[in-house]
């Protein structure tokens, strides 16, 4: 049946065949549901929190963790801190937090801050990671952090040469870091062997 209502044509076979589509689809979610609710339900999943973050000890851990080789989980969080603008922390796998790194606590944030990012560990022991923001020109950095907390800054973006990270860092073959920014592109920091 086709209908023309000023100007706009509308084919009820078509629109027919759409509704069929979107019933299937129905069935099927709550076929996909009652599994969903089946595998919650399923005896010995325990969730347990570690930790809850204040705000004093950041917030908004929006990059993953990562486990590396002491067996403590390492991360950060975007925003708090001692200086608002994110931490680096390590977690125990019973709950312990310790605060590495506060980002922002030097003049004008050339530390970096908001690292929207996780950690990675590389060959060389120590975790690297990126911030959205601030280092020397306000358009992000590259850093190091050692196991202990000491942070260096490896890259501040200028957005010449790329601004505001927002994917993580990889080790490639070459023991070289690379990434991408935001704005302009990929960047590539050397690695310890290099420098």
């Amino acid at each position: 049946m086709l209908y023309t209502l000023r100007d706009v044509t509308v084919d009820f076979r078509r629109v027919e065949g759409i509704w069929r589509n979107l019933v299937y689809l129905q069935k099927a979610s709550v076929i996909l549901v009652v599994c969903t609710a089946a595998a919650i339900a399923a005896p010995a999943q325990t969730f347990t929190t570690l930790f809850t973050f204040d705000g004093t000890d950041g917030s908004v851990p929006n990059g993953g963790l990562i486990r590396a080789t002491d067996g403590d989980f390492y991360g950060t969080t975007s925003s708090g801190g001692a200086g608002g603008s994110g931490t680096v922390f390590k977690i125990t796998p019973e709950g312990t937090l310790t605060t590495l790194y506060s980002f922002c606590s030097q003049t004008n944030c050339i530390d970096g801050k908001n690292p929207e990012l996780g950690l990675i560990q590389a060959t060389d022991g120590n975790f690297y990671g990126t911030t959205f923001s601030g280092g020397a020109n306000g358009a992000g950095t590259v850093f190091k952090i050692t196991p202990g907390g000491t942070l260096t800054t490896l890259h501040s973006f200028n957005s010449t040469d790329g601004a505001n990270p927002l994917a993580g860092l990889v080790q490639a073959t070459d023991g070289d870091l690379y990434g991408t920014t935001y704005g302009e592109g990929i960047a590539r920091v050397r690695s310890s062997r290099s420098q």
